[in-house]
């Protein structure tokens, strides 16, 4: 009897996920203060601003915030909230004791939010992570969370979500985004220095993932959240957090940053600290191993690197366990994915910088016990650049934040040439017997 033909090792799928510019939040606004005539005392802007609200008759005031209202309330949620939440965060410290109606207050608060469009450019480099809810859900099908990194004016990232349905049988069904997107609640808390601290957003309710939208909120971050890369973290005692290690962009320096939630409706994030976190593409393993923290990054922009440690936020130390080997990877070689954990030992995407500045997408896997250990590489691409999926905001470039094990099946998203992104399968069971 003739052997069975081995199975396909990568199956790309007929699912592409491109930018939709009009889907836009409502986010912070404040006009620059440009100090009016030198010489000559005058009150801040916000002020002068609030000034000219106060002197609208009624008619004319009821008639422009009927008309701001109606203009948001088809695309935004919570509109009135988020208006009133930006005139007690900003108006009402120069309101100097008026007694203002609510139209007033609405009005002026939305003289200080703006729509952005923080999908308008690109939508690329994914993650991806099972649903804290899996009700409901037929055997054999994961439900699942996307993370991608949406690109808008200014060339600014914002991290926005997915869902989902995933089944070795049926394929990826992704859910249609939201027509609504949410801006949050903004809190700063404790966390860097007393001038850097963290920030807690809370969505409140949402009908689904994809209204929330997580953009620049500090300094540090001002000019981008870049390439989220999510991971279910489970503690020795079971306690469940999703975690996720971002690059956080000031327009002068780069740093990683934690990403925090227990729900997908609020979220802390805080800048990790130490000697080795002013990079990036840190990954975060799912779990301890021997006790202790773990991470992958390629912290001198080469090689893959094994950090450990026992504090989540505090990284100093690690060491090289890969390096570039294939032409594809002679210029870098970093991880992609989290680590995943199956049978063999922890399975990471990684990604190869070969000539003309190609980005490819490999795999390796190391030790269970020890992951400074390589178990074996793929010699060769997984995905590569083509003649059809290499043009866009940067040519040549495939590139992943994660990827899901679903029993030897991988899921594996990844942005094209930073611009959209696209789905494939990976038979892992040819996958690991391929390796060297």
């Amino acid at each position: 009897m003739p052997s069975s033909s081995p199975e396909p090792l990568v199956r790309p799928l007929n699912l592409l996920l491109r930018p939709q510019p009009a889907r836009v939040v409502l986010r912070p606004y404040v006009p620059a203060d440009n100090g009016g005539v030198p010489g000559t005392p005058s009150p801040p802007r916000v002020r002068r601003i609030l000034d000219r609200v106060l002197v609208l008759d009624a008619d004319t005031l009821a008639a422009e915030t009927a008309r701001v209202l109606t203009n948001l309330l088809s695309r935004h949620r919570d509109v009135e909230c988020v208006l009133q939440r930006r005139f007690y965060d900003l108006v009402e410290q120069q309101a100097a004791g008026c007694a203002l109606t609510p139209d007033q207050a609405l009005l002026a608060g939305a003289y200080f939010v703006e729509e952005y469009s923080f999908e308008a450019a690109a939508l690329f480099n994914p993650s991806i992570v099972a649903h804290p809810d899996q009700s409901g859900i037929d055997p054999g099908t994961v439900r699942i969370v996307l993370s991608l990194r949406g690109v808008g004016e200014g060339h600014i990232s914002s991290i926005i979500f997915r869902t989902g349905k995933f089944s070795t049988a049926g394929g990826l069904v992704l859910d249609p985004p939201s027509r609504l997107a949410a801006s949050p609640q903004i809190e700063f808390i404790p966390g860097g220095a007393p001038d850097d601290p963290g920030v807690r957003l809370y969505f409140g309710e949402h009908e689904d993932l994809s209204e929330l939208v997580i953009f620049p909120v500090t300094l540090r971050q001002r000019h981008g959240i870049e390439d989220l890369r999510l991971v279910r973290f489970t503690e020795d005692d079971g306690h469940v957090t999703w975690f996720g290690t971002y690059t956080a962009f000031s327009g002068e320096a780069i740093r990683q940053e934690l990403l925090r939630t227990r729900d997908f409706v609020g979220f802390e994030l805080n800048a990790l600290r130490g000697a080795i976190t002013r990079t990036k593409g840190m990954a975060l393993f799912p779990r301890r191993v021997g006790g202790r923290y773990a991470m992958l990054g390629r912290q001198d922009h080469e090689n893959i690197w094994l950090l450990r440690s026992n504090d989540l936020y505090q990284w100093d130390t690690g060491e090289i366990v890969i390096s570039p080997r294939w032409p594809w990877e002679f210029i870098q070689i970093g991880n992609s994915s989290p680590p995943i954990e199956i049978d063999e030992g922890w399975l990471v995407i990684t990604h190869g910088v070969g000539a003309v500045r190609n980005y490819c997408l490999g795999a390796c896997l190391l030790d269970k016990k020890d992951p400074s250990r390589l178990l074996a590489r793929t010699a060769r691409p997984l995905i590569r650049p083509s003649e059809e999926s290499r043009d866009g905001y940067v040519p040549n470039v495939a590139y992943s934040c994660g990827a899901l094990a679903l029993g030897r099946t991988l899921l594996l998203p990844y942005g094209v040439a930073d611009s959209f992104t696209a789905f494939a399968t990976v038979s892992i069971n040819t996958l690991v017997a391929g390796m060297t």
